[in-house]
């Protein structure tokens, strides 16, 4: 208060009064307004300089109007955010009073206001190359953005319908991904801060952020994330062998004795990655500060929140092929109460059921279900066995009606969602027997045996001849163990009728077996990225990798009267280390009948000999 009623202090100027210097420019007279320009422009300009001139152009907005946008534009350029207390107050008042006044001015103040979303530039050049990026080292970096958030709830006070032209500014100063990984954090950070006083962008503001992050996760296969892992694992030990060697190298420690744990463990040896696993940290903790009030889940907040990530999960993450890191935000979401999941699996089952949604669309919804199920720590047994008794009564009653038509033979164009709900049931089975069995038994074996899996194994439509074999063959294995079904004539008789394809190109003939007819994937496969998978892992259910004991106990079958603490036991409740286990054939791109031996959590391929 003291500081707005004092008096503007002297500087040294030229030229009459801001109006006067108006009115003449009005009339043609463009010296002194050139000289304005100019003085405005000037880079080593003083705060008193500048609060002095905002004070004046504060009373006179009203002569800002279309035709003085070169004007406007010269005072949006004005270092504001870098100065003092005094400026900034100043400047903020200047904007106020301008977009109010002549609200032909907001898109230029917005993008002005957007434009300090990421950090500063500054100018680097190698052998006459540009290599310029954010400023990192900015002190004042995190109360600058607090004054650009300041800017705009200013301008959205005083024009109501600021969102409707934010959105599009939002939208075209979205860093690129190859920006660091400093500018684009701080870009999404500021994207989500809006949400919170602008709550109508929200979902705009979300389906821009996954959209960005969908890029960033398509472009790095899973594949290639890991040979980055193993290639910088194999350089550091060169160079920690070689720094052995050479030295007696002591282990770095804190003053109290600790190990203190390097930065760069924490980073992925993919640069795109790297951006993914950071930009995926920011998008979880939003998740979470939003759903949660004091440290307690607020049910209104996050209701509210589910229906928008709902909303641009089935605008972006269902019809993307084969993504493997950004759906997990719908499974972060759903882990903080159970009405949440099984609000999400009933909206997938509504997907997967209904013929007027498009065939890939409700395969990728089987894919979903099954992969949820199995994966999700949180989700109750008696959950389970309810999605079960869903999907498998779906799967007989399709049965009775291809019985009857003329298109019952095995056909993945016809059938597609039919042979995505049999590999979401047996993926599921393979994950979760144990606990079906567990406590009782024969009781469990009573409700396994009335899921009829034989009539499905069995029937024209060959569903073991189209699904994954890894999880053909785990299937097999445990249905036989339990006497659920005899699944192995099946099998060979399908793998005598299997063709490979021989394929000429310069490089020869190649035969090519194609093992994954249905192009699926699981879509909750282990989570990768080092930082954000410390919020997954507590809750995902990792696969065990199976023993040699294992695999002899699944050929043996298990004998009516038997205890139950002779039951198979090769899926742990919880296994956090999951180095060295191998893989279930986890993406669409090589689904082989041996699983890649680099890829991590999920059921080896599981070749039990046929029995004679």
């Amino acid at each position: 208060d003291e500081f707005i009623s004092s008096p503007p202090r002297k500087t040294v100027r030229f030229g009459g009064t801001l109006t006067e210097i108006l009115l003449k420019y009005e009339k043609g007279d463009t010296t002194d307004f050139e000289l304005l320009k100019h003085q405005l422009s000037d880079p080593d300009i003083k705060d008193a300089q500048i609060i002095n001139w905002l004070h004046e152009f504060r009373a006179s907005v009203a002569y800002l109007t279309k035709e003085l946008e070169q004007l406007v534009n010269i005072l949006l350029k004005l270092p504001w955010l870098r100065r003092s207390r005094e400026v900034v107050e100043e400047y903020l008042g200047f904007l106020g009073n301008l977009v109010s006044a002549q609200t032909v001015h907001l898109r230029p103040c917005l993008r002005m206001i957007v434009s300090q979303f990421v950090p500063p530039r500054i100018t680097i050049r190698e052998d006459d190359v540009d290599i310029s990026d954010s400023d990192d080292d900015d002190e004042n970096i995190s109360e600058n953005f607090n004054t650009c958030h300041r800017a705009l709830q200013t301008v959205a006070r005083y024009v109501p319908s600021t969102p409707q032209f934010l959105m599009p500014i939002l939208v075209e100063f979205f860093p690129f991904i190859n920006k660091s990984e400093r500018t684009l954090e701080c870009y999404v950070h500021n994207l989500l801060r809006v949400t919170v006083y602008l709550p109508t962008l929200r979902l705009q503001i979300l389906e821009l952020i996954i959209e960005k992050l969908l890029k960033l996760d398509v472009s790095t296969p899973q594949q290639d994330i890991e040979d980055a892992e193993e290639t910088a694992n194999n350089c550091a030990s060169e160079e920690k062998s070689t720094e052995e060697g050479l030295f007696d190298m002591e282990e770095d420690e804190d003053g109290k004795g600790n190990k203190v744990v390097s930065p760069s463990i924490e980073r992925m040896a993919h640069p795109l990655a790297e951006r993914l696993d950071i930009l995926m940290t920011i998008l979880f903790s939003y998740i979470r500060d939003v759903c949660h009030v004091d440290g307690k889940l607020n049910i209104s907040n996050t209701k509210d929140l589910y229906r928008d990530l709902v909303s641009v999960f089935d605008k972006l993450i269902l019809p993307t092929h084969a993504s493997c890191h950004v759906q997990y935000f719908m499974f972060y979401i759903c882990s903080f109460k159970l009405g949440f999941a099984e609000a999400f699996l009933d909206h997938l089952w509504k997907k997967l059921q209904d013929p007027n949604n498009p065939s890939v669309i409700r395969q990728t919804a089987g894919s979903y279900i099954g992969s949820f199920l199995a994966r999700a720590k949180f989700i109750p047994i008696v959950t389970v066995k309810a999605c079960l008794d869903l999907l498998v009564n779906w799967l007989h009653k399709y049965i009775d009606n291809q019985d009857k038509g003329a298109n019952a033979y095995c056909d993945v164009a016809l059938h597609g969602p039919f042979y995505s709900t049999c590999q979401a049931v047996f993926y599921t089975l393979i994950f979760r027997h144990k606990q079906l069995l567990d406590g009782n038994l024969r009781k469990g074996l009573s409700y396994l045996q009335s899921l009829n899996f034989e009539r499905i194994v069995m029937c024209q439509l060959n569903p073991l001849k189209i699904c994954i074999p890894s999880v053909v063959n785990l299937f097999a294995a445990i249905t036989r163990k339990y006497q659920l079904v005899f699944c192995y004539t099946i099998i060979e008789r399908n793998n005598r009728q299997f063709i490979p394809v021989v394929r000429s190109g310069t490089g020869g003939d190649l035969v090519q077996t194609c093992t994954n007819p249905l192009d699926s994937f699981f879509p909750f496969d282990p989570y990768i990225l080092k930082r954000s998978k410390k919020t997954i892992d507590p809750m995902y259910q990792f696969w065990e990798e199976l023993s040699a004991e294992d695999l002899e106990n699944l050929k043996k079958p298990i004998v009516k009267g038997t205890s139950e603490d002779e039951d198979d036991d090769f899926l742990k409740g919880e296994t956090p280390q999951n180095d060295g286990v191998v893989e279930i054939a986890p993406n669409s791109y090589e689904s082989n009948t041996r699983s890649p031996v680099s890829s991590i959590g999920s059921p080896a391929d599981c070749y039990v000999p046929y029995p004679l």
